[in-house]
């Protein structure tokens, strides 16, 4: 494991030396942490890496209240006691000490600590731009921190081919290079062709196999697996540079769709996959499935044949969804895929990805299927993560870390499901208005994934950048019980973090203080209830109520409060002295709330000049 410097240690005994009972600075919050006084002396610079001289560990599978991947920890000033019921269990215990870990030594607490998920996903798109296999270490490395464990490895999407294949070796020769760097340029306003991987001044790149085989074996020694994604049928149009075959125009750069009526495609896809497979030792082999434009089909006879054999060019592109998910079912494998693939009648094992929204996800959740929850509006992250007039490019849309830390997960009433929906369309929902899971079948939701799309990201800085803390949030949702959430703690332990990933390398963007107004009408109609947020903390927030910005001099907000209909709020933050963020005005209205449901934003005709 990576090992990080000893300024760590001195960052966190910072946050807790000085207090009689220390704050849990665990991130994901264990299900339960109690504090007993006291600290256990530890080498810090042993501790940073996760060795700890007085620590015993044991695996008991008869452990009471453990379960899969969970662990209990028992920690007095003489020894470290850590139980598990599996090897996951210790490594998991592991992080939380070294996350306990401070120069004064390590808190005498009991944990006993469970994931709420067994599927705690992140996704990287090494597409639109290549990531040597170093930058994906160090993302493994943090993923494995926060309890993260499974990789969804994103390797081919119109951009590039990313994985040597040896019966195709076109697909990289020819697919995995570019000339321009851009992504826009080169997609919407340039020419978008490819050139040979060995043209003077390409762009690109891809994994050998033995890339892949470190990259696997790297994340089996964090407990992390590493789900492999290939595209069918659409997003191909790297394959064609050097396969026109497989296309219905049999020319390049005239369609991104594979001709799924020639039999010819069919075989090139279990091909492919089969090499996958050899790679990958992942239950789970995403196939994509999604945003097939089926125009070249309506032209191409193979496909019009087919297409009325199989009942119309919907059902083109479920017959090939049927065909890999039964290839990949007769070699032990599961099929996985972007919810478009919720047209098909999947086999029960089969697991759909809700990305438009949460929708799919209670669909698939409530016909039987397994589902994993990625509502881009919320937990994508290549969206903007603050203001966009102060951030490089980002594809549409507002996710600051408040929302990805609001969503529900398992939205199984009703005013859960109409508060993702809120926050998705950027308005007040009714929950009478939504879907949402039924009972008992909540268990159908296997967890949740972070998507970072890289169109606009072409650094390993930048997406780092983009990635954290939003990725920590991610981690909380997913390993922390509901019940457990909320966001004021999580709030507090994230400023202690940010501090801590870029002491360990890691490029994480300073949250805002800029300041959030949130305005509740009380039922009298004459008065309001009136709380001010920020994403930073501890922090001096000022505030007047006659419409006049603040000052160094207004009053302090220290909790929420009422205020009559008509007045307006200001507020903005302070530091030294000086305003830093900008300045928040509500109008306290009689006909409506303020709820602050993030809107979905479309792409600013901006592209700031600042450095991620």
């Amino acid at each position: 494991m990576t090992k990080f410097p000893k300024t760590i240690f001195l960052i966190a005994a910072g946050v807790l030396v000085a207090c009689r009972r220390p704050q849990c600075g665990v991130t994901p919050l264990p299900e339960q942490i109690t504090y007993k006084g006291g600290y256990c002396a530890c080498d810090s610079s042993r501790a940073v890496v996760g060795e700890f001289a007085k620590l015993e560990s044991r695996i008991d599978p008869s452990a009471e209240g453990i379960r899969a991947e969970g662990y209990r920890l028992q920690i007095d000033r003489r020894k470290i006691l850590l139980t598990a019921i599996d090897s996951a269990g210790l490594f998991y215990g592991k992080q939380t000490l070294r996350q306990l870990a401070t120069a004064q030594g390590i808190p005498c607490v009991e944990v006993l600590d469970n994931p709420r998920f067994a599927y705690r996903g992140m996704h990287l798109d090494v597409s639109r731009h290549f990531f040597p296999k170093e930058q994906i270490f160090k993302i493994l490395d943090e993923m494995a921190y926060y309890k993260l464990n499974k990789f969804h490895f994103h390797l081919c999407d119109n951009g590039g081919w990313r994985i040597q294949i040896d019966k195709y070796p076109l697909l990289t020769k020819l697919g995995s290079h570019r000339m321009e760097i851009e992504w826009l340029k080169w997609w919407d306003f340039g020419d978008k062709h490819y050139v040979p991987e060995d043209t003077p001044g390409a762009y690109g790149g891809y994994y050998t196999k033995e890339d892949i085989r470190q990259i696997v074996s790297y994340a089996a020694g964090r407990h992390i697996d590493v789900i492999p994604e290939i595209e069918f049928p659409a997003h191909s149009d790297e394959v064609f540079v050097g396969y026109p075959e497989f296309c219905c125009t049999g020319r390049p750069y005239t369609t991104g769709e594979f001709c799924v009526g020639n039999p010819a495609t069919l075989r090139f896809a279990e091909d492919v996959l089969t090499e996958i497979m050899e790679l990958f030792p992942s239950k789970y082999i995403h196939i994509g499935g999604d945003e097939a434009r089926k125009v070249a089909w309506k032209s191409c006879p193979k496909c019009q044949h087919l297409a009325r054999e199989v009942g119309g060019f919907e059902e083109v592109q479920c017959y090939m969804i049927e065909h890999l998910e039964l290839f990949l079912a007769e070699h032990g494998r599961v099929m996985m895929g972007w919810d478009e693939i919720l047209k098909n009648s999947l086999r029960s094992s089969s697991v759909p990805i809700s990305y438009r929204g949460q929708r799919g996800g209670i669909e698939g959740a409530n016909r039987g299927l397994n589902v994993i929850m990625s509502p881009g509006e919320m937990i994508y992250f290549d969206w903007y993560q603050a203001d966009p007039c102060t951030q490089p490019r980002a594809m549409s849309g507002f996710s600051p870390i408040k929302k990805v830390y609001s969503f529900y997960p398992v939205p199984d009433t009703p005013e859960m499901a109409a508060a993702n929906e809120s926050m998705i369309k950027g308005e007040y929902v009714a929950p009478s208005s939504v879907e949402y899971i039924y009972n008992g079948a909540s268990k159908n939701v296997l967890g949740v994934q972070g998507c970072m799309w890289t169109e606009f990201v072409n650094t390993s800085e930048h997406l780092e950048y983009m990635m954290f803390p939003r990725m920590l949030a991610v981690a909380e949702i997913a390993w922390t019980p509901q019940n457990r959430r909320e966001w004021h703690d999580f709030r507090r332990r994230i400023n202690r973090e940010i501090p801590l990933l870029r002491s360990r390398g890691i490029n994480a963007i300073q949250l805002s203080n800029d300041v959030e107004i949130t305005v509740t009408r009380l039922p009298n109609g004459k008065k309001a209830f009136v709380t001010i947020d920020t994403e930073k903390y501890p922090v001096e927030v000022r505030y007047t109520l006659d419409g006049s910005d603040p000052t160094p001099q207004s009053p302090i907000y220290k909790r929420p409060f009422k205020t009559k209909i008509g007045t307006t709020v200001s507020a903005a933050c302070f530091e030294h002295g000086r305003q830093s963020g900008n300045t928040a005005h509500v109008d306290v209205s009689e006909h409506h709330d303020i709820r602050n449901y993030y809107p979905y934003l479309e792409t600013p005709e901006i592209h700031a000049s600042i450095a991620p």
